[in-house]
């Protein structure tokens, strides 16, 4: 079995007002994983630690076998990142800011430069300073892509793009994978986006993985679940793990259910009736979870 394309085993990072983890994460080989998380919950800090900005406290970050300090170079060889806030603007033009980038990678694929070029609109004599945010997006993502990493990290690739441009990068992005030899991790708000193109998803919250897994199985496994309260009965504190309730009024109840818990048989014992379940999408569960999280 291949190893993770990207590991994180007890990672601990101390700030002045906030913690990360203790944290794990594990990014199989060949996948779509995306990190998703309300702001500040250390999205951000995770992928500045992979890249070597910051010393840990404790834990191990290891891409494609190799740990993120002692082997940065050898890292930062096979992996690339693309985030908004890059800035290429300093080059000029389209042209020659490939031209250098493209001077620091052998493996660098000039068709393959050609192709992303026609599919994301850019052309070799635009000047980067004219260039739509959007625009800048989409060459930031093709000087990383053209040198065909093994590992691709992106920090909220979609920002400033509308919904034809998110569909030619995520087209590119299922193109990129599709051998099983390169991956990709987003950290991204964009949660209908990460629900059709990720395949394995993180949660975190408050510097903390909340849930971790397969996209399909994470979604499929949590339910809303609608109920009523046979008269007289009520629903003690603590509840059980795998039930969280989101909003009660007398006797009708609305609670989010972990599928694989005990919390449906605890209900039914407790006087709970005539229960309704209905499916939900990533970002119901997302707030779902957020919010008990924050209640907690």
């Amino acid at each position: 079995m291949n190893s993770p394309a990207i590991e994180i085993q007890g990672l601990i990072k101390r700030h002045a007002a906030f913690t990360l983890g203790p944290l794990d994460l594990t990014v199989p080989r060949g996948a779509i994983y995306g990190l998703i998380g309300p702001n500040g919950a250390g999205k951000t800090t995770i992928i500045d630690m992979i890249f070597g900005m910051g010393k840990n406290d404790a834990g191990q970050i290891r891409v494609l076998g190799l740990d993120h300090r002692t082997d940065a170079v050898a890292l930062k060889r096979r992996a690339a990142y693309v985030s908004p806030d890059l800035n290429f603007q300093v080059w000029g033009g389209v042209g020659k800011a490939i031209r250098f980038v493209r001077g620091f990678f052998p493996d660098w694929d000039d068709a393959y430069c050609a192709a992303l070029m026609t599919a994301f609109q850019l052309h070799h004599h635009d000047p980067i300073a004219t260039l739509s945010f959007g625009a800048k997006t989409k060459l930031s993502l093709l000087l990383a892509l053209a040198r065909r990493p093994a590992v691709l990290i992106l920090d909220e690739p979609t920002t400033g793009l509308d919904a034809i441009s998110k569909q030619q990068v995520f087209s590119e992005l299922l193109k990129a994978v599709e051998d099983g030899e390169r991956t990709v991790l987003i950290s991204s708000h964009g949660l209908s986006d990460i629900e059709r193109f990720a395949d394995h998803i993180g949660l975190i919250k408050n510097g903390r993985m909340l849930l971790e897994g397969r996209t399909d199985e994470i979604v499929d496994r949590f339910r809303l679940v609608e109920f009523f309260l046979a008269s007289g009965a009520t629903l003690e504190n603590p509840l059980p793990a795998g039930l969280t309730l989101l909003r009660g009024c007398e006797n009708r109840w609305l609670a989010l259910l972990d599928q694989h818990s005990a919390a449906q048989p605890w209900l039914e014992t407790r006087g709970a009736q005539n229960l309704t379940f209905t499916r939900l999408t990533l970002e119901d569960l997302f707030v779902a979870l957020v919010k008990e999280t924050e209640a907690a």
